[in-house]
């Protein structure tokens, strides 16, 4: 019995979901398991069904492509396909690191020729290699990115914004980090020194190993022995900074003590 190619297409346009379901209609080894409108379902339906093969639309409202992928968490990675309306996204990286995309509007040959090249993918599983081109492309979009402005936060099966002004403090927990933003805290899969990497260095200062503060939360400093620092925020939180972090917390705020 052949083994088919279980396929999710993603896309925010019901016209555009529609054309990929009929080019795929007379591919027997392709079996389309879901069709997502929007990028949080679509994090819920990659994690949950763990699809060989997903057609990816880039432009979508809230959660776009790019951060379907920073969002799902999956071993192996499916097989990716990007969808696109615009050059400036087609033209970014994708060759470079050997991924595929289509063009809208994209006609029956130019669909095939990424479908066969999907297919050799699968068949040779070779997904290791696709997971590090996909996070190769994904850095260097980084790259050219300012700070991020809001974090993607899967909780409770459901995926939701957290704009960055909102946390007061982060702290290491593991493999995560906890976020706490009010009275709430959410927990978010990366490591502290790869979203120190992410934020913008004026607004948010690491004060020692496993802590992050919004310097925009702070109400008193006090001075203690060995160079390190009380840091008292506004919810009422005491921190203390390492001695390693004082000259970065003394020039932030222009050695004034």
């Amino acid at each position: 019995m052949m083994e088919k190619i279980r396929t999710v297409i993603v896309d925010d346009e019901p016209l555009a979901r529609r054309g990929i379901r009929a080019y795929l209609k007379d591919e027997r080894d392709v079996e389309i398991i879901a069709e997502c409108s929007n990028g949080r379902e679509a994090v819920s339906v990659i994690e949950e069904q763990a699809p060989d093969l997903v057609f990816l639309d880039i432009q979508m409202p809230e959660l776009d492509g790019f951060g379907v992928l920073e969002a799902i968490n999956v071993e192996p990675l499916p097989s990716i396909i990007f969808v696109t309306a615009y050059d400036k996204y087609a033209l970014r990286a994708f060759e470079v690191h050997a991924l595929d995309y289509l063009l809208k509007p994209f006609d029956s040959e130019r669909f095939t020729r990424a479908l066969e090249r999907a297919r050799g993918q699968i068949e040779r599983r070779s997904i290791s290699d696709l997971s590090h081109r996909l996070q190769s492309l994904i850095d260097d979009l980084k790259a050219n990115q300012k700070y991020a402005e809001r974090l993607v936060i899967k909780s409770a099966g459901r995926i939701f914004f957290l704009g960055v002004e909102e946390i007061d403090w982060i702290e290491a927990a593991d493999n995560y980090v906890r976020l706490h933003a009010g009275h709430n805290t959410h927990l978010l899969r990366e490591t502290m020194n790869k979203l120190e990497s992410r934020l913008d260095p004026h607004q948010f200062l690491r004060v020692q190993r496993s802590a992050i503060i919004n310097v925009r939360r702070i109400k008193e400093l006090h001075t203690m022995f060995r160079g390190e620092y009380e840091i008292v925020l506004r919810d009422g939180t005491r921190l203390t900074s390492g001695r390693g972090y004082r000259d970065r917390l003394q020039e932030l705020f222009g050695n004034s003590f």
